[in-house]
């Protein structure tokens, strides 16, 4: 039986398998790199490779697929990546592993996009935050669940298995959205002029640019967390992985809350979320020597910055409410490129010679910086079109 439920529990689940393949990778790079005799940071392409995909023609193919049937969609998407995954299984070199990964990336921001807009489509716009909180939870339980049992799964039967695990995983996922999503849908396809023409909006153009630097802000330190934590918080390197689950499970309360805020307090959320971030990680700088301090920061970092994802995709969807497909996937690419963007400014920043620790500062200015473009979206008059609250 199809219901709102059921939907959003199978989009979770797809989501929760394309995560878990985006994160188990970083913990088996080192028995890639030995099995198919390439450095390890030649295996970091996978990872980089896999991120620029999604950000740069994850809207290319999200405008290129907006005529096909939103469930046949999904459903062909989520296949395309299961095949990407049997494929990085069976490859037999490492050039055929990262065309493998790109090809999985490829789907990656459409999928969110589509299935953000359909999860949507099945609870109406009141509870549009609470719906693409649900769904974005699947990437928060991959950060918990996923990455540490695909690693565990590698390391103990192999490389290939995490393929096979996320592949059969996608299957599995793919298989409920069959039978739990709707055929037809509140939100039709809709033209690629109308979807294009939706990213010239200027509220399009705000959220897009505030997601980048929320992102920014949190991807400069969490790339290096494990450095921070090991030669700043003295922290032993084999305590970092509970740390990082300490991460995601502060993450899953955030995107919860995220969720409901998105919906009572649209604009007013974003706003208060940043300035929580830029706080929160201003505090993480003061006490990030002490160990115990430190991991409370890493729960309550986890938590603040996850409750953005709904509340800017809230935004996103809002901005473009009449073609909001390819705006979704636009703005999913954003957070791409603020992880991709954050990590290589805290490289250079630490290749430079500076002291891990700077790199909490430069997280406090991004998210300062995203809360400026925020309140000058404010005092620029439009708070009236979408920061209504919904009682």
């Amino acid at each position: 039986m199809r219901s709102s439920g059921g939907t959003l529990a199978a989009l979770l689940a797809c989501v929760f398998a394309i995560g878990s393949a985006e994160y188990a990778v970083l913990g088996v790079l080192p028995d890639i790199a030995g099995d198919l005799r390439v450095s390890v940071g030649t295996t970091g392409l996978l990872v980089t490779g896999y991120a620029l995909t999604v950000a740069f023609a994850g809207p290319v193919v999200t405008a290129l697929t907006t005529r096909i049937p939103r469930k046949a969609l999904l459903i062909g998407m989520i296949a395309v990546f299961a095949a990407g995954n049997v494929l990085a299984a069976l490859a037999g070199s490492f050039g055929l592993v990262l065309i493998a990964r790109v090809l999985a990336a490829l789907v990656h921001s459409t999928f969110f996009a589509v299935g953000l807009v359909q999860a949507v489509s099945v609870v109406g716009a009141e509870r549009r935050g609470w719906a693409i909180a649900v769904v974005s939870a699947g990437l928060n339980l991959a950060t918990v669940l996923g990455a540490p049992l695909g690693t565990f799964i590698g390391h103990e039967l192999g490389w290939r298995a995490t393929f096979w695990a996320v592949a059969g995983a996608s299957a599995v996922a793919a298989g409920l959205i069959v039978v739990a999503v709707p055929r037809s849908s509140a939100v039709g396809p809709q033209s690629v002029r109308a979807e294009i023409g939706a990213l010239a909006d200027r509220e399009v153009l705000v959220v897009v640019a505030v997601t980048v630097l929320a992102q920014i802000a949190l991807f400069t330190p969490y790339t290096y967390i494990a450095t921070i934590l090991t030669e700043v918080s003295g922290f032993a390197t084999g305590a970092v992985a509970w740390l990082l689950m300490a991460f995601g499970i502060g993450g899953l309360v955030g995107n919860a809350i995220g969720g409901r805020l998105a919906d009572r307090w649209p604009w007013g959320s974003v706003r208060g979320l940043l300035a929580g971030m830029a706080v929160v990680l201003g505090v993480f700088a003061l006490v990030v020597q002490y160990a115990g301090a430190a991991a409370v920061g890493v729960l309550v970092l986890g938590a603040v910055s996850c409750a953005l994802i709904p509340a800017l995709q809230s935004r996103a969807f809002a901005a473009a409410a009449a073609a909001p497909t390819l705006t979704v996937a636009v703005n999913t690419s954003a957070f791409n490129l603020g992880n991709a963007g954050g990590a290589w400014i805290g490289g250079r920043v630490l290749d430079g010679g500076a002291a891990p620790h700077w790199l909490i500062g430069i997280g406090i200015f991004a998210a300062v910086a995203a809360w400026a473009v925020t309140a000058a979206r404010r005092s620029a008059g439009v708070e009236g079109r979408t920061d209504v609250a919904v009682v």
